[in-house]
């Protein structure tokens, strides 16, 4: 076997290895989405204090991403994703412990960063990888993190159905999920730094071209957020439908987004990051109108349907070209995923305070025009869209088959 072809093969392992950590990312996040009222009751947090305390993840994540360039940096890409996966799957069962409002905005925002450092890390090695292998593979990862979220949110709403201590749920969530995340990253690809590779500094502002290109993933994080958190409470007050109808509305659009995401990367392949997102930004537009513009719930159905599917290939695509847009890759993408976290914390607030003072109606009017701003700006994206070479790269080891 040639040295090429058998680098290939490992290189598409360490895709199967890499998509493997996305699912555990995602099912980290469904186990714990679904467990929230029990430790709300647990902590004895009202409604607005436990508002409160569901920011601390995102602004924590915030803060830790732009470390994670400089520690991939120190301890390898290999060693330090395995040490990030590991920190934020054992973080799950701190917010389930928590006694009070305090200790629970502290465990969310030990959760929140590790998550944040463990993003950072995986979609820098799926950039590194889709170079590699000269097609994308960044969507397709994304939907694994969406399956992953589908099945952890599964579990935890059988746990929850069936009365489980969230504690104990979590326990053995979190052990399973750091068995199988740890034992993926064994065949991830180890990149080291060149010996004259300047150190990325240890916080890292993001630089320019990922304000840009983080602008776009804005859009579409924010259209996400909206309809993750409001499409239910839309067909429920605007459309007066059951609360079963209006849930799986919801659950369609998730659905939506995982199948659109995991089919992607074939349709980026073929029309190229700008032409995909401009179609999917005029997709989500159309489904934003026929949210506004519904009288009746299928069509009000049909319109999140859409806007699932307009916006599912934004952010990978984003963070794609982040990776691709300067010479750290990992800087790039910590400031495009800081912004996105960013349109994920303040959509749904957004959406409640403008509802609050017109209409929902209004407030998705809103999610319609960022929605064209997909159209408009996707040309911010054309460094996806590089000529993506099949390189090997010196500063990069493949994993050892032997045990």
């Amino acid at each position: 076997m040639s040295a090429v072809v058998y680098e290939q093969r490992e290189v598409k392992r360490a895709r199967y290895a890499v998509a493997a950590v996305f699912a555990v990312h995602g099912a980290v996040t469904g186990s714990f989405a679904t467990r929230v009222p029990w430790i709300q009751d647990h902590a004895g947090v009202s409604p607005g204090q436990l508002g409160v305390a569901l920011a601390f993840p995102a602004l924590s994540a915030s803060l830790f991403m732009p470390l994670a360039g400089r520690i991939s940096h120190r301890l390898g890409a290999r060693t330090a994703l395995r040490g990030m996966i590991a920190l934020w799957t054992l973080a799950l069962v701190l917010p389930s412990l928590a006694p009070s409002f305090l200790t629970l905005c502290l465990a969310l925002f030990v959760y929140g960063g590790t998550a944040g450092l463990a993003d950072v890390a995986m979609n820098a090695l799926g950039v590194d990888i889709e170079n590699r292998l000269g097609r994308s593979v960044m969507s397709g990862l994304h939907g694994m993190w969406s399956a992953g979220a589908l099945i952890g949110s599964a579990a935890g709403t059988l746990a929850a159905h069936l009365g489980s201590d969230a504690r104990l749920h979590h326990a053995l969530a979190a052990a399973a999920l750091t068995l199988i995340g740890v034992a993926a990253c064994r065949w991830v690809l180890d990149l080291q730094p060149a010996e004259d590779e300047e150190p990325p500094p240890r916080f890292a502002l993001p630089p320019r071209s990922a304000l840009l290109i983080g602008a776009i993933g804005f859009c579409a994080v924010f259209a996400e957020g909206a309809s993750l958190d409001w499409s239910a409470v839309y067909l429920r007050d605007q459309l007066k439908t059951s609360a079963g109808l209006a849930a799986a509305c919801t659950t369609g659009f998730t659905l939506t987004m995982a199948i659109a995401r995991i089919a992607g990367d074939k349709v980026v392949d073929r029309f190229g990051s700008v032409r995909t997102v401009r179609a999917s930004g005029a997709l989500a537009v159309l489904g934003g109108l026929l949210i506004v513009l519904a009288e009746h719930p299928a069509m009000a159905m049909t319109g999140f349907a859409l806007l699932g599917l307009g916006i599912a290939v934004v952010v990978p695509l984003c963070f794609a070209a982040a990776g691709r847009s300067g010479p750290n890759a990992s800087q790039a993408i910590a400031g495009v995923a800081t912004i996105t976290y960013t349109s994920g914390l303040i959509a749904p607030s957004a959406i409640g305070g403008l509802a609050q003072a017109t209409s929902l109606v209004v407030s998705f009017g809103l999610v319609t025009v960022l929605s064209g701003g997909l159209v408009a700006f996707a040309g911010v994206l054309r460094a996806g869209d590089r000529d993506r070479p099949k390189v090997s790269r010196p500063d990069a080891t493949v994993p050892d088959p032997r045990p």
